[in-house]
């Protein structure tokens, strides 16, 4: 491990992004932050050589806390390292302990209706089976990211049908089961964004079709039309199936770190066609939940807010997790490189300032995933059922190539 280089860089650079030698430290604090901090920490110990997959939830020394396994975090940990190796480095380790995942998922990870488990033991047997489909959306992108890297049709084939699973699961009326009643139905933002990133995944691994556009295209408008509150300045996390609010507690909470992250997702399909009016909208939602998810007395973000500013019914409302920073250090690097306002630059130094400075550990490494509302650790856990090498790494690595550009 490479102890303390985090906070070393951070306190050098100042993250300037307004001049070219600010960039040029940037780039280099996160490659050393990526491959000298991040990787190390996961990697090889986090493979299992016995049974397969990934062994995930760790301490804060990279101690095995638990030997269950997400599924989540087996497609996205094997997306992440293949993503390294299709563009980064084609280093031989890093497709030996992506396919060492995709055997585990192939073999263990699939119900017998093609579905696919949430949680599973180290040896692949089924604890837990969720009503969503997102196991079906990381490993869809696993796939096709494997397909990249090793022209293998079977997981282009793969990835296209899992895409197919997660869409009809999720968008076909009456086939999942419903979370409520019908007495307060609800529609949420979670599939349409998911399905976003994952279309653009499988555009850029496996070739475009026309259904990967016609997915963005409809969750963006779907986005926009039911969830982007103009008039309130807000994203909302649930809404009524005709996109008005539902005044009660799950329907008026807000999770900044969520909005923000889909804001990127849009940006970055803004960026892709060159289209302003997708750029315009991501950048908005990416002001309106910050300004309603920044802790303007102890900094970091929010986990929820209430669109009205009632009291939220959660208990961890006012806890800063470590992914929405990961998702807004992105998101404000993005606006900034498409819009060129310094407010980006100046919000980006801000947040990547406040997220190093109390998530990393320059002992052991990596990001604690937990933490208090005045930055004090909450928790020493660094992987669990959710926190796994994904929305860290992934980080790094976005703003890594988007210096590059």
């Amino acid at each position: 491990m490479a102890h303390g280089i985090k906070k070393r860089i951070i306190m050098d650079t100042t993250l300037s992004l307004l001049t070219s030698s600010g960039r040029t430290a940037l780039h280099n604090f996160y490659h050393d932050a990526l491959f000298k901090d991040c990787i190390p920490f996961w990697f090889p110990s986090s493979v299992d050589n016995k049974f397969g997959g990934f062994l995930h939830c760790l301490d804060r020394d990279g101690s095995i806390v638990d030997t269950d396994k997400s599924v989540w975090a087996q497609g996205r940990m094997i997306w992440m390292l293949l993503t390294l190796y299709n563009t980064i480095e084609k280093r031989p380790e890093w497709l030996e302990w992506a396919e060492n995942g995709l055997k585990f998922l192939s073999n263990y990870c699939f119900d017998t209706d093609g579905r696919m488990f949430f949680h599973v033991t180290r040896e692949g047997k089924p604890i837990r089976k969720r009503r969503y489909a997102f196991s079906e959306a990381f490993a869809s992108i696993a796939f096709a990211a494997h397909a990249r890297a090793t022209g293998s049709e079977d997981s282009a084939k793969r990835a296209r049908t899992l895409f197919d699973l997660f869409t009809r699961w999720n968008f076909t009326p009456g086939l999942m089961p419903p979370k409520y009643t019908d007495e307060r139905p609800m529609i949420g933002l979670s599939p349409r964004m998911i399905t976003i990133v994952t279309a653009q995944e499988l555009r850029q691994n496996i070739g475009n079709d026309s259904s990967f556009d016609m997915w963005i295209n409809r969750c963006i408008d779907d986005i926009k039309s039911f969830f982007v509150k103009p008039d309130l300045r807000a994203v909302m996390e649930t809404v009524s199936p005709d996109g008005s609010i539902i005044d009660h507690f799950d329907g008026r909470t807000l999770n900044p770190g969520h909005s923000i992250e889909g804001a990127w997702f849009i940006m970055y399909e803004g960026k892709l066609r060159g289209d302003s009016n997708l750029i315009e909208l991501g950048t908005n939602m990416l002001d309106w939940m910050w300004e309603r998810g920044w802790d303007k007395e102890f900094g970091g973000i929010f986990y929820f807010r209430d669109i009205y500013k009632k009291p939220v019914q959660e208990y961890w409302q006012d806890m800063k997790f470590w992914w929405p920073h990961n998702e807004a250090i992105i998101a404000t690097l993005l606006a900034y490189e498409l819009t060129g306002n310094e407010k980006y630059a100046n919000w980006h130094k801000q947040v990547n300032d406040w997220a190093f400075q109390h998530f990393s550990d320059p002992t052991y490494g990596e990001f604690y995933g937990y933490l208090h509302r005045d930055g004090t650790i909450s928790s020493t856990l660094k992987g669990s059922m959710w926190k796994s090498f994904f929305h860290h790494p992934r980080m790094l690595w976005f703003c890594l190539k988007l210096l590059e550009t």
